[in-house]
């Protein structure tokens, strides 16, 4: 079994020195001998007890995360620090058990049970956390969706997951009921800031102050699901993806692995739980491992999240690399805050272009570790470890209990250094349980005895992972395949760009020619001669034929909530194509 004290981590103390300026060169260190031999020896049910399974195999994610830490030494430690727009409040693991029960209880009086769906729209409140956790105790299975959602947004995932319950506050209820006589399975809408309600309203505080503070957590199988969410495919409508509370396994040891929790640390994940990492990093994992949440209610804003890490002596910081690029736009904000709390950070949602990864050397004397997983996967797959040396601009190495490999189109393993489809064995305890009434949209995601992960990649012979695009992005051009991943990185490397988002654009002669889409950095203007510069640049760190051949500045680019480029959107603009499903832009 694999403890905190993991060759992985390496005692909470990040090894600076081990970024790497050149990719193809790597520090040998002999805790990577180390990795490779857990790798080797490492299995799943050798980790089943970390989360405290009974002695009849059965498990409930949110006992794992926070009852546990409520019956030992930690339940007056606080579990989460929230900040709202005027005003914070603390919770320990011991208030929030409590709360958690009561809200069970409120569902089961109510008449839910096991498997019923159970949505969340509300911000990023505590009423939320609350919630999901009391969801999950009754068995029934949790949704969650970001607070700007439109009423199509709501009705497609209500409409398609057959929702019996609701939970929102007074100033988002009201897009509910634009949709509500076409969902016949809605019956009821929790208020969480109302006391006089509608007959067919129930209202969250006064149903909890009549609520008991205990309650007989639903045993559960380990593939019985657990909480689901929606994620929008580039055509059709979203497709929802659920998860079983087998996942809790693989959130809490990547959460140490990967994030590096220790019981010390004050850890700030800025994922709203309407993303699968505010799900699996900002609830479940955390808080499993035992550690103090930070929860901000707001708007970006690059000196608010400063002082929220000066605030809170933040230590662990999660974050996406488009919230990086935006702080690195900002300039030199950072300087008016005392971050020396900071040991770790890391980064999700899309590639992480190695200029941020200098950038955080610089601003923080830190590296941000880049990690890879998706929606469908439930938790981190592939990751720079704490421990590990940096190649910037690489995801860096599949975690023990993950095979993860680069295959043809036939499914069959490439040689290093071949581009090729990023796939994995689906052996991994947060692999998604289904695609919610569309069984043939789950079996389109496995061949031949893998995953495939619908991204190509390629894997460098020490076993490091180089994102390369979405299958659908890749751009073929003058018979040569670009990865829309390396062009937008080469771009923002020019200090007049600070976002650039890359699509090929049908060609007569060359098939397609790459076209970038660039966000300007403060101070700079669109000119003729700015374009000159930033083709000169570019050439000299890309291919002849992997340059961008046209150029458009923009105000923004088309992003999800979690941060990632749209680039469908920025192709169907351009072609004047459908756009396909939009509620999950930001």
């Amino acid at each position: 079994m694999i403890t905190t004290d993991t060759p992985l981590q390496k005692q909470g103390r990040i090894i600076v020195e081990n970024i790497i300026e050149k990719p193809e060169t790597i520090v040998p260190r002999p805790n990577l001998q180390d990795y490779d031999e857990t790798y080797r020896t490492f299995e799943w049910t050798s980790a089943y007890d970390r989360v405290e399974w009974n002695d009849c195999g059965r498990l409930n994610a949110a006992e794992s995360a926070v009852d546990r830490h409520a019956r030992s030494s930690r339940k007056h430690k606080v579990a989460l620090y929230w900040q709202g727009a005027d005003r914070n409040e603390k919770y320990t693991f011991l208030e929030l058990s409590h709360l958690s029960n009561r809200f069970a209880n409120v569902l089961t009086e109510l008449g839910i049970e096991k498997r019923d769906r159970v949505f969340i729209f509300l911000p990023r409140i505590p009423e939320l956390y609350v919630s999901f956790l009391g969801i999950l105790k009754t068995g029934a299975v949790a949704g969650t969706m970001f607070s700007a959602f439109g009423p199509e947004g709501l009705y497609d995932r209500l409409h398609d997951s057959g929702a019996r319950y609701l939970i929102t506050n007074s100033a988002l209820k009201g897009r509910v009921y634009e949709i509500r006589d076409n969902l016949p399975d809605l019956e009821r809408i929790i208020v969480v800031d109302e006391t006089d309600v509608a007959e067919d309203e129930v209202s969250y505080p006064e149903a909890m102050k009549k609520a008991s503070e205990t309650f007989d957590v639903a045993e559960m199988l380990p593939d019985d699901p657990a909480f689901m969410l929606y994620t929008s495919g580039t055509t059709g409508k979203p497709k929802g993806v659920v998860h079983r509370h087998l996942a809790i396994v693989q959130q809490h040891l990547t959460t140490e692995w990967v994030l590096d929790l220790h019981d010390d640390d004050i850890y700030w994940c800025t994922a709203d739980p309407g993303w699968v990492t505010g799900v699996s990093y900002g609830i479940l994992g955390p808080f499993s491992c035992g550690a103090s949440v930070v929860v901000h209610d707001g708007r970006f804003d690059p000196d608010v999240w400063y002082s929220i890490i000066e605030q809170y002596r933040v230590t662990v910081w999660y974050s996406a690399p488009t919230a990086f690029r935006m702080l690195m736009r900002a300039g030199d904000v950072y300087k008016n805050h005392d971050l020396r709390s900071l040991r770790h950070i890391c980064s999700v949602g899309e590639p992480l272009n190695a200029e941020i990864v200098h950038w955080g050397m610089r601003a923080f004397k830190l590296p941000i570790h880049d990690n890879f997983w998706q929606t469908e996967t439930g938790g981190i797959l592939i990751a720079n470890y704490p421990s590990m040396p940096i190649k910037p601009g690489w995801m860096g190495k599949s975690i023990p209990g993950i095979t993860a490999a680069i295959v043809d189109d036939d499914g069959n393993e490439v040689s290093p250094g071949v581009e090729g489809n990023l796939a994995l064995k689906p052996d991994f305890p947060s692999l998604m349980l289904e695609i919610w009434k569309n069984p043939a949209k789950y079996q389109e995601y496995f061949m031949g005895g893998w995953y495939l992960t619908g991204d190509r990649a390629v894997q460098h012979e020490d076993g490091y992972f180089l994102f390369v695009g979405r299958a659908d992005d890749v751009i073929n051009t003058s018979g040569e395949r670009v990865g829309p991943f390396e062009v937008e990185s080469a771009l923002i490397e020019h200090p007049a760009i600070v976002e650039a988002g890359v699509i090929g654009k049908p060609d007569p002669l060359r098939g397609e020619i790459i076209k970038a889409f660039v966000v300007l950095s403060d101070g700079y203007e669109a000119s003729d001669d700015l374009e000159s510069d930033v083709r000169r640049f570019v050439k000299t760190r890309l291919a002849g034929h992997a340059y961008p051949r046209e150029f458009e500045v923009v105000e923004t680019l088309p992003k999800t909530r979690s941060g990632k480029i749209v680039r469908r959107m920025l192709r169907a603009k351009e072609l004047g194509l459908p756009v396909g499903d939009v509620s999950t832009l930001e």
